[in-house]
């Protein structure tokens, strides 16, 4: 049989829809399939493009977040089963709140009037980014510490464009860990502070992939500075969180909602 085809089709960025779509195909442990994301799908014109391919795809499914109902009445046009989200949710939910949803291309996306919001803290986190700027670490919502490579800079980053949170993030260097208590810098914000820990084996693979057959990267350095940051940071009362089976979204989503 031909591998299904899941088009992923939106009015703007597609990342809703993508996301919704591969959480509800991975309950189907053993589907295969061929994921295809089809943005910014917002003239009649599009759908008819998007139609074409779609039939020349079969066998195929589309997953929907369009809003504009003319324009998700003409994906039957495509000629393959469609799952909606806003038919699942918003006459449901319309029905619970006693009014009726007004349809705009990106607010399924809650990027509106927080856009600026994101782009500073994005411009933020890659201010302060491992370490520099110590003197604008007053300005940080939160302020991830952990040794090196444990994976702060790319959750600050996403912390940034999800959340909009102004996400700092400060290594502990060998100084900072033979010093046997987090840096007076970080101690001024205690109550910012977030830990990111991982297994040593685990770093080790990392900084290896880096710096091959290096000190930095071996076990033993590896176990050393973990064994010393945990204790650094169990020590100031820091919650930590372990990154080392948990992917970038399950990290931020913990960190901000005390998980």
């Amino acid at each position: 049989m031909q591998k299904l085809t899941v088009f992923f089709v939106s009015d703007h960025t597609g990342v809703t829809a993508e996301a919704v779509g591969h959480s509800l195909l991975s309950q189907f442990r053993e589907l295969e399939y061929r994921p295809l994301t089809v943005p910014f799908v917002d003239t009649p014109e599009k759908v008819e493009a998007l139609a074409a391919r779609v039939r020349a795809a079969m066998p195929a499914v589309i997953v929907s977040t369009l809003t504009d109902p003319r324009i998700r009445l003409k994906l039957r046009d495509c000629e393959a089963p469609v799952f909606d989200v806003f038919d699942a949710f918003s006459e449901p939910l319309g029905a619970v709140l006693d009014m009726a949803p007004t349809a705009s291309s990106g607010q399924f996306h809650g990027m509106g009037n927080s856009y600026h919001v994101r782009i500073e803290a994005v411009n933020f986190a890659l201010a302060v980014d491992d370490g520099l700027n110590p003197d604008r670490l007053g300005e940080a919502d939160l302020i991830l510490v952990g040794v090196s490579r444990a994976g702060k800079t790319p959750v600050s980053i996403y912390l940034a464009l999800q959340y909009g949170k102004k996400a700092a993030n400060y290594p502990l260097t060998p100084e900072d860990l033979g010093a046997h208590t987090l840096p007076p810098v970080l101690l001024a914000h205690r109550e910012k502070l977030r830990g990111l820990t991982l297994s040593p084996e685990r770093l080790a693979q990392i900084r290896n992939e880096r710096l091959p057959n290096s000190r930095y990267a071996s076990l033993e350095n590896c176990r050393s500075e973990i064994q010393a940051a945990e204790g650094m940071l169990a020590a100031s009362g820091v919650p930590t969180i372990d990154t080392t089976r948990r992917s970038v979204e399950e990290i931020a989503a913990m960190i901000v909602h005390g998980g």
